[in-house]
C-alpha cells in the first residue's frame, strides 16, 4: 500500500500560511511534507514571492516532529554539492533523522538567466546532477573524500557531523526517457516525477526500474494535483493555484468522488508508486486536505 504526503510550493504565500499547512498535514496523518527549489514562482508570475528552499527545508525540519521532510528537488546547478551535503546533514539532525534529499538537473531558465547562472544544455545539466549525487553520497559516507569529475573536485574533504541516517535517501527527479530516467534508476535511492498520467507513469517507471542495480531497493513517488471541488470549478481552481501551468497538470488530476479518486490512485499504485504526494499551491485548501485524509487515505490501509 502507498504512503501519502504533501508537496507545497513555498510561493505566493506568507511564512505563517506555509507553516500552518505543514503542521496541518502532519496533524492529519500524512507521512511526508516537502518543499521545492526555486527563487521565482514556478513558472509564473516572475515578480511573485517565493521563499528559498534550504531555509524552508530547515524550518520544516524544525517545526515538525514525525513526517519525512523532503525536497523535490534541489537543482544541481544552484549550489556546490558539498555545500548541499552539509546543509542536508544539518537538516537531518534538526529533524532527528527524517531528511529526504531530492536532486534534479534544473529547468526554470528565468532563474538561471536572472542570477547569471549558466543554463547549460540538457545533457550537461544531467551530467552535473549525476556528479552532485556522487559527491553528496561520498561526503555522507566517507570520513575523508576525494573526487575529481567534470564539474566538481574534492580533496581530503570532510562533512561532519555525518547525517543521523546512514545515509539519508537521495531521490532523483527525472522524466526524460532517453537519459534522465536511466540515471535516476542507476544513481537514485528514490525516483520522483510530477504531473503524469497513470499510463505515462507506468511506462517511465519501467525504464527507471530496468536501469536500477537493485529494483527492489528503489522507492518511487509521484506528485499529483488534487482538488476537492465540483467539476464546474476545476478549471477555475487549477488556474488560480497553478496559473499558466494548469493545463500541464490535468493528466495527473485527482478529482471527483472518493471512489473515483481512490480508483485513480490505485492505477498509480499498480504501476509501482510507493508514495502518493499531493502537490499543493497557495491559497492552501486545508479543508480539502482534511477531506482527502478522512475519505481517501483509509482506502489504502498501511500494510
Amino acid at each position: 500500500m502507498p504512503r501519502f504526503g504533501v508537496h507545497a510550493g513555498p510561493q505566493m504565500c506568507t511564512m505563517a500560511e506555509l507553516r500552518q499547512m505543514w503542521g496541518t498535514a502532519e496533524e492529519l496523518g500524512f507521512d511526508w511534507v516537502s518543499v521545492w527549489d526555486h527563487f521565482y514562482p514556478g513558472p509564473f508570475p516572475l515578480d511573485g514571492d517565493c521563499f528559498e528552499a534550504v531555509a524552508c527545508h530547515a524550518a520544516l525540519a524544525a517545526t515538525t516532529s514525525r513526517v519525512k521532510v523532503g525536497s523535490l528537488v534541489y537543482s544541481a546547478g544552484y549550489r556546490h554539492p558539498a555545500v548541499l551535503a552539509n546543509a542536508g546533514a544539518t537538516i537531518d539532525h534538526l529533524s532527528g533523522g527524517r531528511l529526504e534529499m531530492g536532486l534534479g538537473a534544473g529547468w526554470h531558465q528565468w532563474e538561471y538567466d536572472a542570477y547569471g547562472i549558466p543554463f547549460e544544455p540538457p545533457g550537461t545539466r544531467l551530467r552535473r546532477m549525476a556528479e552532485a549525487v556522487e559527491v553528496i553520497r561520498l561526503l555522507w559516507t566517507e570520513d575523508v573524500a576525494d573526487y575529481k569529475g567534470e564539474f566538481f573536485t574534492l580533496k581530503e574533504a570532510r562533512c561532519n557531523p555525518k547525517p543521523v541516517q546512514r545515509p539519508p535517501r537521495i531521490w532523483i527527479g527525472a522524466s526524460g526517457e532517453q537519459v534522465a530516467l536511466k540515471l535516476a534508476g542507476r544513481l537514485g535511492d528514490g525516483w520522483n516525477i510530477p504531473f503524469v498520467s497513470p499510463e505515462d507513469f507506468a511506462r517511465k517507471a519501467d525504464i527507471v526500474r530496468a536501469a536500477a542495480p537493485d529494483p527492489d531497493r528503489l522507492t518511487i513517488g509521484v506528485n499529483l494535483s488534487y482538488l476537492s471541488v465540483g467539476p464546474d470549478q476545476i478549471d477555475e481552481e487549477l488556474s488560480r493555484r497553478f496559473g499558466p501551468g494548469a493545463e500541464f497538470l490535468k493528466p495527473s488530476l485527482l478529482a471527483g468522488s472518493p471512489a473515483e479518486v481512490s480508483d485513480r490512485i490505485s492505477r498509480y499504485v499498480e504501476a509501482g508508486a510507493d508514495w502518493i504526494i499531493l502537490a499543493l499551491r497557495a491559497p492552501f485548501d486545508l479543508d480539502g486536505l482534511a477531506r482527502f485524509g478522512q475519505e481517501i487515505v483509509p482506502a489504502f490501509p498501511a500494510s
